[in-house]
């Protein structure tokens, strides 16, 4: 038996498939987050499927061992889906796989139906059809529909953008510290995804060869299973906060009651996801501003929008409403405005002099530097340096 010699994209390509197999195996072993970490343990094992067959057609291979022929020719369509559904679940617990996550992979069943034929084929009839298909005699229905996975791999990688900038701004909707969600992770994975589908279709529309194409596209993906393993296992876990989603006990002078998140007032409600009406909405208004004036919930890092409701006797629903339509700002920015402009107090008044400006971040509630620094030129445009020097503090 004659050895086999490898090239060093054909090695990276194997090194990558082994490293796929032990971090699959790795991810599924994870006991927190199981459903994300097993989308995720089987999107590198397509990757692993992918370069073998790479592999296995770059080294001639097929002629060998023939019946693995068209083995990995479907996991493309899976790489898209697969992001998105991971991203879903790494950031929010309560998502489950379920049925209706099926449908993202309705087109790897059709295509699963179409080359069915050629799993029944004999070795030689296998060979035969690989000819056929390196000289472009590829049957007209899975010709017409090879193209689609280009469009599929990067509407999933847009797909995925999207869902993860409205999960930031749910967040910022109910929590005044985000430091805990972790969405650099989720963004670089669909970054490098997407990147490896626009190379891939870059590729196949200036008609490079399929042999350097299949090159190109095994070393980013090779490079990208490196990536994940190194970086992978390192996440803490991003999940989606709670949102409030539920009723609240408020007082009317003689017993507890619960008021329903989304009961219609009598007053002429204006504000359809709650049922808030004008009138309610002004003074829950004037009673929020007048909490945060007098007693500085804003300097508690953790303050989230439930507790900030349960203070003011109404519910979460409610209190996003008006900061929303009344104060034009999300929870997180309007907390995090008291919060700059306390920093902005204490520097006029010199006590940057003593302390360095990030205890003074921290004081005002503000649980990180890279927080505190981007909504500081967010609220003012300008670093904080820049602003002390302004005022000569």
């Amino acid at each position: 038996m004659a050895s086999l010699t490898l090239d060093w994209i054909q090695l990276a390509a194997v090194v990558g498939a082994l490293q796929g197999l032990f971090l699959a195996g790795a991810l599924v072993a994870q006991r927190n987050n199981r459903t994300a970490n097993r989308l995720l343990a089987a999107l590198v094992t397509a990757f692993t499927i992918y370069l073998a067959s790479s592999v296995y057609f770059t080294t001639g291979l097929i002629y060998k061992y023939p019946h693995f022929f068209g083995v990995g020719y479907q996991t493309p369509w899976i790489f898209g889906p697969l992001v998105y559904l991971y991203a879903v679940s790494a950031s929010d617990r309560s998502w489950r796989f379920n049925r209706r996550a099926l449908i993202h992979f309705l087109p790897v069943f059709v295509m699963i139906v179409l080359a069915s034929p050629y799993y029944m084929m004999s070795g030689a009839e296998k060979i035969a059809a690989y000819e056929r298909w390196r000289v472009g005699a590829i049957p007209s229905p899975i010709r017409m529909l090879d193209p689609l996975k280009y469009v599929s791999g990067i509407g999933y990688t847009a797909a995925t953008v999207l869902y993860l900038r409205q999960h930031r701004r749910r967040i910022e909707d109910s929590y005044s510290n985000t430091a805990r969600v972790n969405l650099i992770w989720l963004l670089w994975l669909a970054a490098a995804a997407g990147s490896i589908w626009l190379l891939a279709t870059t590729l196949r529309v200036a008609d490079v060869g399929s042999g350097l194409r299949d090159e190109h596209i095994s070393l980013a993906m090779a490079l990208l299973v490196y990536a994940i393993g190194y970086l992978g296992l390192r996440q803490p876990e991003v999940f989606r906060y709670e949102t409030a989603e539920y009723r609240i006990p408020v007082r009317d002078g003689r017993q507890a009651v619960v008021h329903d998140a989304l009961a219609v007032e009598p007053d002429a409600p204006r504000y359809d996801r709650s049922g808030l009406g004008d009138r309610e909405a002004t003074r829950l208004k004037e009673s929020l501003v007048a909490l945060m004036d007098a007693d500085h919930p804003w300097k508690d890092s953790e303050l989230t929008l439930a507790d900030l409701a349960t203070r003011l006797d109404t519910t979460p629903h409610k209190l996003s409403e008006v900061l929303n339509a009344e104060i034009g700002l999300t929870f997180y920015d309007f907390v995090n405005g008291y919060r700059v402009r306390e920093v902005q107090r204490r520097i006029q008044a010199g006590d940057a002099r003593t302390l360095k400006i990030l205890a003074l971040a921290l004081d005002a509630g503000f649980a990180s530097k890279s927080t505190f620094n981007q909504a500081f030129k967010k609220h003012t445009n300008q670093t904080p340096s820049d602003f002390r020097q302004t005022v000569g503090a």
